[in-house]
């Protein structure tokens, strides 16, 4: 891991960067694989940004209903997340999701092309990359020298209403699945449709229920408030926020009030804090913002909640990329946190939850 300046933001000392390396560090959400599919079905391996003729090969619902990433002003998009920059960054495991709501009526399909082109470049990198199933896995691979990638889906609207699906899902790898995005689904109400009260429907229920059951993650960022705490009431099992932050510092629908951080903490869950700009400060979003969100969910729910969603490749950008993480670790440590807290914050706190769960 490289110590000394990293993009002219601050410092790394040698002592921050030996935590960094000795912790195990884990980001609960990216979207990295609609990315690279976009740019062209590129590796995830970062060896190029050429398209892969392998997995180019394997053009599907994706590419055709998305189409190209297009460049950002004038320029091309950089992944933030590739095996490389894993490794740079300290990243030892991380959530790949595939958000589904873009699908348009296509939402099963669309989750298992985002996995499968992903399954496709894992087995190609199978010497750097494992994908795993458990909280005992992530720690077995990485004492192997091995990332560790977590499957997700965004959008419980991937199930096209069916509890088999989920299960079939479960049989995949999948390990956590976000009930909702922003608008309305057959599970709950997102955010965005506040207005109308809506909380779990019947189909949501039964899914939190099973997802109990078969040891998966409820994510319930993205979703109304109504309906987040119809959650606490039907889940027997920790929940986590994926991707979220906290209301009092950044007055953001999609941030979470401080009686949602103290059910989190009574519900053993864990909140993944955000570097999406707009969740973290509508006026200056900063690094330094980043730490005082991580702070806010250690004040509220207690500092074994909070962890690292960064939303990297989805919106993630207060850090350039996953190679700047040592400086989240860098800020906690000049805070005055303990190296345990430490530890808790960048993965320790995430991997009790899908241990629990």
């Amino acid at each position: 891991m490289p110590v000394g300046r990293i993009s002219g933001t601050s410092e790394v000392s040698e002592t921050a960067a030996a935590l960094h390396r000795e912790a195990l560090v884990v980001d609960s959400h990216n979207d990295s694989i609609v990315l690279h599919i976009r740019l062209g079905n590129v590796s995830m391996s970062g060896a190029s940004r050429e398209p892969d003729p392998a997995l180019a090969a394997r053009e599907g619902t994706i590419s055709y209903l998305r189409g190209p990433q297009p460049p950002v002003a004038g320029k091309p998009v950089e992944p933030q997340i590739d095996f490389r920059k894993m490794r740079a960054g300290g990243l030892d495991a991380a959530f790949f999701s595939v958000d589904v709501t873009r699908a348009w009526h296509n939402h099963l399909a669309y989750a298992l092309d985002g996995h499968g082109f992903f399954a496709a470049d894992v087995a190609a990198h199978a010497d750097e990359v494992v994908v795993v199933r458990s909280a005992a896995e992530i720690r077995a691979e990485r004492e192997a020298g091995k990332l560790a990638a977590v499957l997700t889906v965004e959008n419980s609207e991937a199930l096209d209403g069916s509890i088999n699906v989920l299960r079939a899902f479960h049989q995949l790898g999948v390990r956590s699945i976000g009930l909702t995005h922003n608008p309305r689904a057959l599970a709950a109400d997102g955010v965005g449709e506040a207005r109308t009260g809506g909380g779990l429907t019947e189909f949501g229920v039964r899914l939190v229920r099973e997802m109990n059951a078969l040891g998966m993650l409820v994510d319930v960022s993205h979703i109304s408030e109504r309906g987040f705490w119809d959650v606490m009431e039907q889940t027997s099992k920790p929940v986590i926020a994926s991707h979220s932050n906290c209301r009092a510092l950044c007055d953001h629908v999609r941030s979470l009030t401080d009686d949602q951080l103290r059910a989190l903490r009574a519900n053993g869950g864990v909140v993944g804090v955000s570097f999406v700009p707009d969740f973290v400060d509508a006026k200056r979003p900063s690094i330094a913002r980043v730490l005082d969100h991580i702070e806010h969910v250690m004040e509220v729910a207690g500092p074994a909640h909070v962890g690292l969603g960064s939303d990297f490749d989805g919106g993630g950008t207060v850090l350039r990329d996953a190679t700047e993480l040592p400086l989240l670790t860098q800020g906690l440590l000049d805070r005055g946190h303990a190296p345990d807290v430490i530890r808790g914050v960048l993965g320790e706190n995430l991997l009790r939850a899908l241990e629990q769960a």
